[in-house]
């Protein structure tokens, strides 16, 4: 087998959470006497941290307003995640065909852990997977390469036997930074060309492909 191990982030790449993130950015930034951004703004920030992505639609640096501004949010946003998230088309089949295939799966995402792993569970594909890890449980968020490494330690795999898939240059660039294989899955609002600059063995428009492509090539 080419893969052993295949490690995804989660949002626009396995599922999709967007109207409660969407809800959870207006909330916060009405709140706190924000203008409003479009929604197509919001979208833009999904794959950040929460506090940069509040960062990047206010260009406020506080510390302390970040801090409440992702209270308010996830007063909202993480019930509401946990309530409708959804995946994406063909995350579960990709998902159960790997399992049975015997590659070790992780999901390594910049949303906190333990929102992460009630969206899997009450998706029922939680059971499925060898590890999941959000930055809320590392020193420091992707690109930094610190979640890609802890799975890699968890399952017992090598960088040269790991592909993580992403939807963005964040995921990119912690894929280059931990040294494994790339793919980037264009559900979300990251066009093709932006991966031009990062090492990268596929570009999947969605998941159907990406598991056509790891079958039909033969990779596991």
């Amino acid at each position: 087998m080419k893969y052993r191990g295949i490690f995804f982030d989660f949002d626009y790449t396995l599922g999709d959470a967007t109207e409660a993130i969407i809800a959870g950015f207006l909330y916060g930034l009405h709140t706190m006497g924000y203008p409003i951004p479009t929604r197509e703004e919001i979208r833009l920030t999904v794959g950040f941290v929460l506090q940069d992505g509040f960062t990047r639609l206010t260009g406020v640096t506080d510390e302390a307003k970040r801090d409440e501004f992702c209270r308010l949010y996830r007063s909202i946003g993480t019930p509401a995640q946990i309530a409708t998230a959804v995946l994406c088309d063909g995350a579960r089949e990709l998902l159960e065909d790997l399992h049975g295939r015997g590659v070790k799966l992780a999901v390594v995402s910049s949303k906190p852990k333990h929102i992460l792993s009630k969206i899997l569970e009450r998706q029922g594909i939680l059971d499925l997977l060898d590890f999941v890890v959000g930055p809320d449980q590392l020193p420091r968020p992707k690109p930094d390469p610190a979640g890609i490494l802890a799975a890699l330690e968890a399952t017992g795999l090598g960088r040269d036997e790991v592909l993580y898939c992403g939807d963005t240059v964040i995921d990119a660039g912690a894929g280059q930074n931990a040294g494994v294989d790339f793919c980037a899955v264009l559900n979300g609002t990251t066009p093709a060309e932006q991966f031009g600059p990062y090492p990268h063995v596929q570009i999947a428009p969605d998941l159907p492909a990406l598991h056509a492509w790891l079958t039909g090539e033969g990779l596991v």
